[in-house]
């Protein structure tokens, strides 16, 4: 798989798994209009999501994250 592929594929899923436990979670706890729980669960994982990026260095491509949880990236 190309770097650029995986790259999509990882913020995809890190997105998806944080929006459908916040999706769940609230609404569980939270009686509130399914649209407006849908909105707050794709802001929050957006924020919350780790963000994956293809880094061109020394001849090749290599897929870096960057996560508010943790400091500086990451090579994958």
């Amino acid at each position: 798989m190309k770097p650029k592929t995986r790259a999509v594929v990882l913020n995809f899923l890190g997105f998806a798994i944080l929006f459908l436990v916040i999706r769940f979670a609230l609404g569980y706890f939270f009686e509130v209009n399914r649209f407006y729980l849908a909105l707050i669960a794709a802001i929050a994982a957006s924020i919350l999501a780790p963000k994956f990026a293809v880094v061109k260095a020394e001849e090749r491509e290599k897929v870096m994250m960057k996560w508010i949880f943790i400091k500086g990236f990451r090579e994958l």
